[in-house]
């Protein structure tokens, strides 16, 4: 059979961080070579990362960010995965898929490799159904549909602003996890994608994920971590909680399960132990908050939704430590520095409130 036509590829980027050479590429190469790559080099600018030859791709390393973004750019963490971000913001496309240069392609249990941009595409354009759960999953995929006793007048679905995928061999485990279960490999594959309910939280990990820019773009902040902060591996997960609240509000899908990608490497636990202690510590507070959290309903477009967050995390979470005053205040000069290099237009005023 020949093979399908890549979707969206006028649409759509790939945003990558590193650190390293980026050898993976060859693996991704028959599915990811039509698609126009983003690539933010992390750690010391002065580095040259190769990239296989026949990608088109722009990459951006420390300085391009100060160059580009000013003193804006002191919210672009550093020596972090979460400097991912700044792609999302320089990209002009209207669909974003994110991975992490040791993710590779999976392989489904007949053997064939996983297309896994094609499986996000089919997420991110196909509706979700926040309001009421089908027991059959995703009811818009071929060979199922709404159970009996869904109500029709909600079978239109959502629009659909995020497809999180998942990983087969290293789990994203935590480090206490990792530290009791060092040899623990993820070997089930789910064959299901399933709408995450409105007004549930789930951990978002960045290293697999795509989102339509257009709707939730502005949000997708990946917070302060890394040199010079308190914390690190929350940045995901921090733009996760603040993406889940604004699109209950805005009435917008987050759909999780297939694709699976294949992470090759698991990090340090001991390392990640210091990078997340505090967080362990934290998340039992800012859990609750974004549980809690209520938008305005004058908040109509994602950037209003963010700086009212940011100023419920200053007044909030800013009680639990001063990290969350510096980090509600870098939540607004990235909405800033965003507005600065996408100018709202008319049309981009989101109506779906």
């Amino acid at each position: 059979m020949a093979a399908a036509t890549p979707l969206l590829t006028n649409e759509l980027d790939i945003v990558i961080p590193t650190i390293r050479n980026l050898d993976f590429l060859e693996m991704w190469r028959p599915f990811f070579q039509p698609y126009h790559l983003i690539i933010v080099q992390d750690g010391d600018p002065t580095k040259t990362i190769r990239v296989p030859d026949g990608f088109d791709y722009e990459l951006y390393n420390r300085n391009d960010i100060n160059r580009i973004l000013g003193p804006k750019a002191s919210c672009i963490s550093f020596k972090d995965s979460a400097c991912r971000c700044f792609g999302y913001m320089v990209s002009k496309k209207k669909y974003i898929f994110t991975i992490d240069d040791d993710c590779f392609v999976a392989k489904d249990p007949s053997g064939k490799d996983i297309n896994a941009l094609e499986q996000h595409i089919k997420n991110i354009l196909s509706p979700s159904t926040p309001f009421f759960f089908n027991t059959l999953y995703d009811p818009y995929r071929e060979g199922a549909d709404f159970v009996r006793g869904y109500p029709f007048s909600l079978r239109e679905g959502a629009p659909t602003a995020v497809s999180h995928g998942l990983w087969l061999n290293i789990p994203d485990y935590d480090a206490p996890t990792q530290l009791v279960k060092p040899r623990e490999r993820n070997t089930r594959y789910v064959d299901a994608v399933m709408t995450i309910p409105k007004g549930t939280l789930f951990p978002m990990c960045g290293m697999n994920l795509t989102f339509d820019r257009d709707l939730i773009g502005p949000a997708m902040y990946f917070g302060l971590m890394g040199d010079g902060q308190p914390i690190g591996r929350y940045d995901d997960m921090w733009a996760g909680w603040c993406v889940k609240v604004i699109c209950d509000h805005l009435g917008l899908g987050v759909k999780t399960g297939l694709p699976y990608i294949w992470h090759s490497k698991a990090s340090n636990p001991f390392v990640n132990l210091k990078k997340e202690y505090k967080g362990i510590f934290w998340q039992e507070e800012i859990i609750p908050f974004f549980q809690a959290a209520t938008l305005p309903k004058d908040c109509t477009t994602v950037q209003q939704c963010y700086i009212e967050l940011s100023k419920q995390v200053k007044e909030k979470l800013g009680k639990v430590d001063e990290y969350f005053v510096k980090l509600s205040d870098a939540m607004v000069t990235w909405i800033e520095a965003w507005d600065e290099l996408n100018p709202p237009t008319k049309s981009s005023a989101n109506s779906s409130a």
